[in-house]
């Protein structure tokens, strides 16, 4: 069975066991999907990497240890989520840098694709004001789909508290994107984003 063809537990195994390409296969695995949590909840695109990076190095020190009482994408995910929070603890105060709505080199979008980008930026700077207690569990419940059970074990907070933060986060935030409801109900915003039916649904719970 070649690394690309190997489930992620055996991946974690084949790396405890001393293979030296089964993490780096894991990473390219999942890099793309970290790397998302880390800037939606840093909003900081040097942190985020740095966040990361810290993140891999510690999850490929501990895989020796990996015992799979979870997914190993819920593991990463905890371990990524912890970096960035210990980065959030540390700078505190520092004001985020805003991402660009564009890459160089970067072809024009066309009118439906901006007002997606448009939405998906709006939303993103909706998060970027909630305190960071708030939005971790809405990145995590409202955006990467985990439930309140998961989102507790990976914030290692109760579950209740995890409710009630979201509750907040999302009274916010439907304050906030209120004029969305005026949008389309068939308009989405990319995969990276939240959409506007969900976020009709945030004010309903």
């Amino acid at each position: 069975m070649t690394a690309a063809a190997s489930s992620d537990a055996d991946l974690i195994s084949a790396h405890a066991a001393g293979d030296p390409y089964a993490f780096s296969e894991l990473v390219k695995r999942h890099r793309d999907r970290m790397w998302a949590v880390a800037l939606r909840t840093l909003r900081d695109p040097e942190e985020a990497a740095d966040a990361l990076q810290e993140a891999f190095i510690s999850a490929f020190r501990a895989a020796s240890s990996f015992r799979a009482e979870s997914q190993v994408t819920t593991w990463l995910h905890r371990i990524v989520v912890n970096a960035c929070l210990d980065r959030m603890r540390r700078r505190q105060t520092r004001p985020t840098v805003p991402l660009p709505e564009a890459g160089p080199g970067e072809p024009v979008a066309p009118r439906d694709a901006m007002s997606e980008r448009e939405t998906r930026l709006i939303i993103q700077d909706a998060l970027a004001e909630l305190p960071e207690e708030q939005r971790a569990p809405i990145v995590l419940v409202d955006v990467e789909g985990y439930s309140v059970a998961e989102t507790a074990k990976l914030l290692g907070i109760a579950e209740g508290t995890v409710k009630s933060r979201c509750a907040r986060g999302r009274a916010k935030l439907a304050k906030v994107l209120g004029h969305l409801r005026n949008r389309s109900a068939d308009a989405n915003v990319p995969a990276d984003g939240v959409n506007v039916q969900q976020q009709r649904q945030w004010e309903d719970r």
